[in-house]
């Protein structure tokens, strides 16, 4: 029995191990939604801009397909996304944003600075709403099909190649469908 003793730290590095390199094979971007082909839950996020609407969960069931963005001015791979969205809105593509965890003010003077490429906006300064819908941290992308369910949440931000190789693809997919 003794024998068999020293082979239990070997054992569990060895597994310890397996987990470790299984784990390095996963898209870090790839976080399920709780959401993933159900509706968005009901909200209503105050308008970031005095005499806006401000968006809620009926602003994404258009009978189109439609993007929800999650940024703020503080963060970094926002800054990256931004023309990403800015050309894509010229485009025709359909975004809604939310401000999350940011001050109105700031929210409204980086869209001032970069362009605005949302149609709706809403403000969610204390993280509520966004812990709501489900997100971890900006950006965050959700896409939302013709009859408001959520079919794709992208973590991080939306590149040229991530427009390219999962979201717009999928965006034509749900234009097609009737």
């Amino acid at each position: 029995m003794k024998r068999f003793l020293f082979l239990a730290p070997i054992v569990a590095f060895v597994a310890v191990l397996v987990a470790f390199f299984a784990g390095l094979g996963r898209d870090p971007s790839t976080l399920p939604s709780v959401y993933l082909g159900k509706p968005l839950p009901a909200f209503a996020a105050p308008p970031l801009r005095p005499g806006d609407i401000g968006l809620t969960n009926e602003d994404l069931d258009r009978g189109e397909p439609v993007l929800l963005n999650a940024f703020a001015s503080w963060c970094g791979p926002c800054r990256y996304e931004h023309p990403v969205f800015l050309k894509l809105r010229r485009e025709g593509v359909a975004i809604h944003g939310l401000n999350w965890k940011d001050r109105p003010e700031d929210g409204q003077r980086w869209l001032a600075e970069r362009g605005d490429p949302y149609i709706r906006l809403g403000s969610d300064p204390t993280g509520r709403t966004g812990i709501e819908l489900g997100v971890a941290g900006v950006p965050e992308t959700f896409v939302i099909d013709k009859r408001g369910r959520v079919r794709y949440r992208h973590v991080g931000a939306v590149t040229p190649e991530v427009w390219d190789q999962k979201i717009g693809p999928l965006m034509a997919k749900l234009r097609a469908e009737s």
